[in-house]
């Protein structure tokens, strides 16, 4: 397969993960909490650690992992439970900085700081249900596998420029200053609202038969 040969395919797989990264979901979530409390580059540094989760789940289709988990039961329960505490836990954090009477400031923060936020991304999407499925139908079109190794770098490439240029306009636009000052008058009710939305998910996803 050369590489003109595979570019019907690659975009074909391209779009299918473009629409998962516009329809917002548990990372979009993630991105709005940090961007609103924290600033832009946090919010960046979580939109790249977004982008690195997604190789991990690109690499999973090219060698065939996405497929092989949906057929393992026990595999697909683990990785369900796994992303539903995790989920829960951002909800826990989201209901604890509603229950904070003070207005944010946005503060420089120190860079170990920051990366946990760009760790966070990456834990959230790797484990993330939405974006998962969304891998899942993207196996189901036919991976690269069999493709030449420049294919599949081509492949993985492009699912991380998709997924970083996404969130990271999802992150831009959310820590803008109008976007920060909207928060800081409805920080409760946001941070209550993505609360009950990761507890939401994360139940759902726990409960889910895939």
């Amino acid at each position: 397969m050369t590489l003109a040969q595979s570019m019907p395919q690659l975009f074909l797989a391209w779009s299918i993960q473009a629409m998962g990264v516009a329809s917002p979901g548990p990372s979009v979530a993630l991105i709005l909490g940090v961007a609103t409390s924290q600033g832009r580059m946090p919010s960046l540094v979580t939109a790249f650690g977004v982008a690195c989760g997604s190789i991990v789940l690109s690499v999973s289709t090219v060698i065939g992992l996405a497929a092989i988990f949906s057929q393992i039961s026990e595999l697909m329960t683990l990785v369900r439970l796994a992303g539903a505490a995790y989920l829960s836990w951002l909800a826990w954090k989201s209901f604890r900085n509603a229950a904070r009477p003070p207005l944010v400031s946005i503060a420089p923060e120190g860079s170990a700081k920051v990366w946990r936020t760009g760790f966070s991304g990456f834990l959230l999407q790797i484990s993330n249900p939405k974006a998962i499925m969304f891998w899942l139908a993207i196996a189901s079109v036919g991976g690269v596998g069999d493709a030449p190794l420049a294919v599949v770098v081509l492949f993985v490439a492009g699912a991380f420029v998709n997924s970083f240029l996404g969130h990271g306009a999802y992150a831009v636009l959310l820590s803008s200053p109008p976007v920060r000052r909207g928060y800081n008058r409805a920080r409760r009710w946001i941070e209550g609202a993505l609360g009950c939305f990761f507890l939401f998910a994360g139940a759902r996803l726990a409960f889910a038969k895939v």
